[in-house]
């Protein structure tokens, strides 16, 4: 082949030319006015080496500052085995094609099968999708589920500890499919529990959004939401970091309708802020209302197993009027990877890391408390990510921390810093964070 990814070899491009009656490329594009034909030479940097491209980059590299991180929100410094970069360059994996043809896809079919069925154990869900593009907007989706499952109802309730980044998407969702978002005030931390069921007992609800643990990281108690949600006739959806879901009560456990949220945390790299993975898993009686992949397991006219697209019309991939979503092309390498992730580590595996993760922040909470410069920002239990206010400029201190190798938290408001923690973080890196302030 002449490259890597295309298919077609010389033989193959004369043999398309004969068909169609021509005998060069040139010729092929001969109707192509002269005019607007691109003449000149791009603007691209003289040709390498191969030693000379790998200095170039070497120097570039330099160039970066590598930071010790202990910021989150969304996104965050997790291990990952190196050896599911060398799985999932595998031939039966390398395509980001929709996989239609089952004869020729059962590699990508088999991962995404299996992907599901990890993430829907991980949710407490009875099925799980692939192929969205990220948490952000597999929400925005689950907003558009609940409207269509509700029919008469255009409105969704959304708590205000979701985080912002998920907010503007789903408004930016909503504004253009005519879908009325209303939300609920939060109190000290966590969702203002009396204003929500107010707000869901006036009725004409499809459903309502609630982040676990939310946007401060505290762990919120959502007991009785469900039944509350139900008796109204309205979904409720849990939006999760996917990791911590291997310790803390899973959507399911709370009686979600629909579970949504990133995997970033299954491994996936900070990478400058992706490609990342969304997942929606929901219960049985949604499934024909999910957007994405759904692949299912059979058996071939040999009576071997099998793995095709399932429960979705042809009109999915096609006929967009008609789609539940418009999500195309197979988004999955992701779902590769956080797959291999969770097959490597095991549930013990991720469930270690998550309770590492838990208790280095609350040791790095201690210590910061402890110094007499940071005090509680809420009363609330957390997980590995927790808000504290600093008695001094935030801004000073976060420079600080950069000017010694540290991405020391997120600000959240004038005296109030966001710091993550999670099982990369040693001790020593802790307490050295420490020590400089």
């Amino acid at each position: 082949m002449i490259y890597k990814y295309f298919p077609h070899t010389h033989e193959d491009i004369e043999s398309m030319l004969n068909t169609v009656g021509v005998k060069s490329l040139d010729e092929l594009y001969s109707e192509v006015p002269d005019s607007i034909r691109f003449k000149r030479d791009y603007q691209l940097p003289e040709a390498m080496s191969e030693p000379e491209v790998r200095r170039f980059f070497e120097q570039l590299g330099k160039e970066n500052k590598p930071l010790t991180c202990f910021a989150g929100a969304g996104v965050y410094d997790h291990y990952a085995p190196a050896v599911i970069n060398h799985i999932i360059e595998r031939s039966e994996f390398l395509t980001s094609y929709t996989p239609y043809q089952a004869e020729i896809s059962q590699g990508t079919l088999h991962y995404i099968f299996e992907y599901q069925s990890m993430m829907a154990e991980l949710t407490g869900m009875d099925i799980s999708n692939a192929s969205m593009y990220d948490g952000t907007t597999a929400t925005a989706e689950a907003v558009m589920m609940a409207v269509a499952a509700a029919k008469k109802s255009n409105t969704v309730i959304l708590s205000e500890t979701v985080d912002k980044k998920t907010v503007d998407v789903v408004n930016t969702y909503a504004k253009f499919h005519g879908i009325n978002i209303v939300m609920v005030t939060e109190h000290e931390g966590i969702t203002d529990r009396q204003n929500l069921e107010q707000k869901v007992g006036k009725g004409g609800i499809a459903g309502v959004i609630v982040q676990q643990p939310n946007k401060y990281g505290i762990v919120e108690d959502y007991t009785g939401l469900a039944d509350i949600t139900h008796q109204n006739k309205a979904l409720l959806i849990i939006n999760s970091v996917a990791a911590d879901l291997s310790v803390l009560k899973t959507p399911g456990g709370w009686g979600a309708d629909i579970a949504v949220g990133d995997g970033q945390s299954l491994g996936v790299p900070m990478q400058f802020g992706g490609p990342y993975i969304g997942y929606l898993c929901c219960t049985e009686k949604l499934m024909r209302k999910m957007p994405g992949r759904i692949v299912g397991m059979t058996q071939d006219n040999r009576g071997q197993r099998a793995f095709v697209l399932t429960l979705q019309a042809r009109e999915q991939h096609i006929r967009r009027q008609k789609a539940t979503s418009n999500i195309c092309s197979n988004q999955s390498l992701m779902a590769l990877y956080v797959t291999i992730y969770m097959a490597l580590m095991g549930k013990q595996g991720v469930k270690e890391a998550a309770e590492l993760s838990y208790a280095g922040a609350h040791y790095m909470y201690d210590l910061l408390i402890a110094t007499g410069k940071f005090t509680p920002t809420f009363q609330q239990p957390f997980f590995n990510e927790f808000c504290v206010d600093y008695s001094g400029d935030v801004d000073l201190l976060q420079q600080k921390f950069i000017d010694n190798g540290f991405m020391g938290g997120i600000k959240m408001g004038e005296h109030t810093i966001m710091f993550a923690v999670t099982e990369q973080r040693t001790k020593a890196e802790i307490d050295n964070l420490i020590k400089l302030i």
